[in-house]
């Protein structure tokens, strides 16, 4: 793929290219098809604006011009983003209409949303807002006003792009989303994830749902579904972004949060972590050494605990000493500093488990919260 924009971002030490999103595509796309449709002539190149404030020079492709319309693609390109839509083309074809105005229609590879809870409403092309106006601006500038003009959007392999990325979860389904806040993508971008938790958390919220089990990832979910045995509904993977994940609870106004995980990420949250990635914060094993002394282990141990580099490796000490209370103030502790964290306007219970999958520790709240649900798991 050739690169079109040539800026960068440093993440971790090291140099990311940027891309541009499905957005930055759609607006060049349909501004490129209503020129040709206008002119009858075919456009190479076109330029559009970004709310980033980046002017985007993007080359046009497939080319098709009729007596009735003109069509073209733009090429999406996520940078170094591992971005599931990058090489997708973004279709749009342009039809003169009696009516004066720009109507937009989606089609083939554009998902359609069908769960409240999104930007978009219920039943709509899943075409958000700020690429909406990107596109009704450029073509508007090209768009004499005495001509009304209907686009139609397509995305070849939109289908199968999006069953690799959120949109299933969300309730969009039959493609992906014509996305960006900002028109340019920032690879590994960690405000692109919170805002697709958060879209998440607001359709759990939008069917109904006043609680939700929050777990780290993979793991999690494997011990909540197949250990456990509570479906997926109510799930979330909030990756290491708990704190994030409890103000939005507050802000969606669930009642009631499980929290599910293994030693390595909820010993951070039990101190107060709420950022749980290792360059963020990882005093793991100053947390374990601490909660072990608290249980009256010998210095000799609490040494033994420190000096070990994985939350595994600490807990065959502990277990093999006999220490399961440190457990015990793992999830007791992880519990309150949440419910600190949002002001006791949620009720947080607390379950930990071993990378066996075998059950650690679990508090009342969350022996509450499961009960409340008809598991009686660990009961």
């Amino acid at each position: 793929m050739k690169q079109i924009l040539e800026e960068y971002v440093v993440v971790n030490g090291n140099k990311y290219r940027k891309g541009y999103t499905t957005g930055s595509c759609a607006a060049a796309a349909a501004k490129a098809s209503v020129m040709m449709l206008l002119s009858g002539s075919v456009v190479e190149e076109v330029s559009i604006d970004t709310p980033a404030g980046v002017r985007l020079n993007l080359p046009v492709t497939d080319v098709c011009i009729t007596a009735e319309s003109a069509g073209c693609a733009v090429l999406k390109d996520g940078g170094d983003d591992p971005d599931m839509t990058s090489g997708l083309k973004i279709f749009a074809t342009a039809r003169r209409k009696s009516a004066l105005g720009i109507e937009i229609r989606a089609g083939e590879g554009i998902g359609r949303v069908t769960l409240p809870g999104l930007k978009v409403a219920v039943g709509k092309p899943a075409i958000n807002p700020v690429p909406e106006q990107m596109i009704l601006k450029e073509v508007g500038n090209v768009l004499p006003e005495n001509v009304g003009v209907e686009i139609m959007f397509t995305v070849p392999g939109g289908a199968e792009a999006a069953l690799k990325t959120f949109n299933p979860k969300l309730g969009i389904i039959g493609g992906i989303s014509i996305l960006g806040t900002s028109g340019i993508v920032n690879p590994m971008s960690e405000e692109a994830w919170k805002e697709a938790l958060a879209l998440e958390l607001n359709v759990l919220v939008a069917k109904g749902k006043k609680s939700a089990v929050y777990v780290f990832g993979n793991y999690g979910e494997h011990f909540v579904t197949q250990e456990i045995g509570l479906d997926k509904d109510n799930l979330i993977k909030v990756s290491n972004f708990m704190g994030f994940m409890l103000d939005k609870a507050v802000e969606c106004g669930l009642e009631k949060i499980l929290i599910v995980g293994h030693l390595g990420k909820l010993v951070k949250v039990a101190a107060g972590i709420f950022h749980t990635h290792s360059r963020v914060a990882d005093a793991r094993k100053e947390i374990m050494a601490a909660y072990t002394a608290l249980e009256g282990a010998p210095a000799a141990t609490v040494a033994q605990v420190y000096a070990c580099r994985t939350t595994e490796a600490a807990a065959e000490i502990i277990n093999r000493h006999g220490l399961q209370g440190v457990y015990d103030r793992i999830v007791a502790n992880v519990s309150q500093r949440c419910m600190d964290h949002v002001f006791n306007k949620i009720q947080i219970g607390c379950i930990l488990f071993h990378q066996d999958y075998t059950l650690l520790a679990m508090d009342e709240n969350a022996r509450k919260i499961l009960k409340e649900t008809g598991s009686s798991y660990g009961l």
